[in-house]
C-alpha cells in the first residue's frame, strides 16, 4: 500500500512538472499619471504673412484708487475676547463610568470660573463626552450627568446658571479614536464652548 501511494505521489510530481503551471498573459498597464500629463498640441494654422508691428502705447492706463476703511475697533473686541475666553477654558476629565468631579477637575473648574467672571455677558455650553464602552443611550445619559456636575459646581462658584447650558455627545465625538486605555481616558471629559452673544 505504501509503495502504491509513493508511486502515485512521484507520478503526480512528474506530471505536474511536465505540464507546468498555467502561464499568465502579461498585460501592460498604462500609467494613468502619464496620461493626465500629456499635453495636446494646438492645431497647426497656416502661417499668416508678417504684418507691420503696431506702435506701442506709451501712456499708462489710469489706476483707480479706492480707500478701504477698517471696521471700528469696538466691533473686533468681542470676537477677540470670545476667542481668548475659548482658548483659556480647560477641559475636565472623569474616571470610568463616573460623573464625580475629581480634585483636579474641581481645581480646573475654579480656574474656568475665574475666567468666566471676567466676561459676564458670555454664555457657555458644557459638553459631556464618554468613551466608547457602554451603549449609546447609556453614554448619552452619562454625558449629561458629567456636564451637569460641572454646571452645578460652576454655579456654586458664582457663575449664574442662566449663563450655562448642558449638552451630551456620549461617545460620538472622541478626541482619540483608539481602542485602548489611554484613548478612553482622554475621551471621558467635559468641554466648555463659548456661545455667540
Amino acid at each position: 500500500m505504501k509503495r502504491e501511494v509513493l508511486t502515485f505521489v512521484v507520478l503526480s510530481f512528474i506530471a505536474f512538472g511536465a505540464v507546468g503551471c498555467a502561464k499568465h498573459e502579461m498585460v501592460k498597464v498604462e500609467d494613468p499619471l502619464a496620461q493626465s500629463t500629456t499635453v495636446a498640441k494646438p492645431p497647426e494654422k497656416a502661417e499668416a504673412p508678417p504684418q507691420a508691428a503696431a506702435p506701442l502705447k506709451t501712456e499708462p492706463a489710469p489706476i483707480k484708487v479706492e480707500s478701504v476703511q477698517p471696521p471700528p475697533p469696538a466691533q473686533l473686541e468681542p470676537i477677540t475676547q470670545a476667542g481668548e475666553l475659548k482658548a483659556s477654558l480647560q477641559k475636565i476629565y472623569f474616571d470610568f463610568d463616573s460623573s464625580l468631579l475629581s480634585k483636579e477637575a474641581r481645581d480646573t473648574l475654579v480656574k474656568n470660573a475665574d475666567i468666566m467672571k471676567k466676561d459676564p455677558d458670555v454664555k457657555i455650553q458644557i459638553a459631556g463626552h464618554c468613551d466608547e464602552r457602554g451603549s449609546d443611550e447609556y453614554n448619552l445619559a452619562l454625558g449629561v450627568k458629567r456636564a451637569t456636575a460641572a454646571q452645578k459646581y460652576l454655579t456654586e462658584l458664582g457663575i449664574p446658571v442662566d449663563r450655562l447650558s448642558v449638552i451630551s455627545y456620549g461617545e460620538e465625538r472622541p478626541v482619540d479614536p483608539g481602542h485602548k486605555t489611554t484613548a478612553w481616558a482622554v475621551n471621558r471629559r467635559a468641554e466648555f464652548v463659548v456661545l455667540e452673544k
